[in-house]
């Protein structure tokens, strides 16, 4: 049992050994150092690893992404950022969402209105809102055409196109992992397609309830749009500054950008106060 302990111990010390550099903190900025030498000053209000090559940073009220040495990968002009898996991070800016891996290449471009992982090592991703699936290199497994995707179960996906939902079943193993070529793909000793033929009563709901979430939607979306203009307009100019209500450069541009915003949460179908309810009729078309 010691032995199996000590041994234990040794491989964490291997792995830390193995990455070599560690986060340190002074005067509540953070930075990095490597067998005790610092190889970068304590300057950025957090470090987070990612992977074994970078860290996420945050510097001011931006993010960007930096390597071991201290090096900028990603330069700091994102207002929110997201690991995923360890070592992907999901990064925003005006133009929307992106993902990059730890060395900071682009898996998913920057113009995405949602990325969000799914079973199987996948990324489902909403552009134009409409959805298709990315897999972890980037490749597009189902183009920007499905009005809704989701996996009740781990193996299995529903895909609604031209108002038709579409199941695919992984029926070999208990998490779907979709070819490459998935636009040919047939039903065969490993998966099974199905079309869906949708409960009347689900299908009423759901159309009762798509209303009311946008009815509600047209007044609960005011105070979003309010939050995403003054992130985009005033943030970006750097919050910490004791100015920033002195530099009015971003006012003539307001209604302008609030209004961009405002119809752009109206028209996310998936974002509505009552889009809990809606995933929940979904299990019942």
């Amino acid at each position: 049992m010691q032995k199996l302990i000590l041994f234990f111990f040794i491989f964490l010390f291997s792995i830390n050994s193995s990455f070599g550099v560690e986060v340190y903190q002074e005067k509540n900025k953070f930075g990095l150092k490597e067998n005790d030498k610092i190889i970068l000053d304590a300057k950025y209000k957090k470090l987070v690893r990612l992977g074994d090559n970078s860290f996420i940073a945050l510097k001011g009220t931006r993010y960007g992404l930096v390597d071991k040495t201290g090096k900028v990968l990603l330069d700091f002009k994102f207002s929110h950022a997201t690991r995923m898996l360890g070592k992907f991070v999901k990064l925003k800016n005006g133009k929307g969402y992106g993902l990059y891996d730890e060395f900071g290449n682009t898996i998913i471009s920057q113009d995405k209105d949602s990325i969000e992982l799914l079973f199987g090592g996948m990324f489902l991703v909403n552009r134009d809102y409409k959805y298709g699936v990315v897999d972890l290199e980037g490749k597009q497994l189902i183009d920007y055409v499905a009005d809704d995707i989701y996996m009740p179960k781990p193996n299995i996906m529903r895909v609604k196109y031209n108002n038709e939902w579409y199941e695919i079943e992984q029926v070999t193993a208990s998490t779907l992992t979709l070819p490459s070529d998935v636009k040919n793909i047939k039903e065969n000793d490993e998966f099974k397609i199905t079309k869906l033929i949708t409960s009347p009563v689900a299908a009423s709901k759901y159309s009762l309830i798509t209303t009311a979430d946008y009815s509600i939607k047209i007044f609960s979306s005011i105070s979003p749009a309010y939050e995403a203009t003054i992130d985009e307009l005033m943030l970006s100019q750097g919050a910490e500054a004791v100015s920033i209500f002195m530099k009015i450069g971003w006012l003539p541009k307001f209604p302008i950008v609030y209004l961009k915003n405002y119809f752009k949460i109206l028209r996310n179908p998936a974002n509505g106060p009552l889009s809990k309810m809606k995933e929940e009729i979904k299990q019942d078309l």
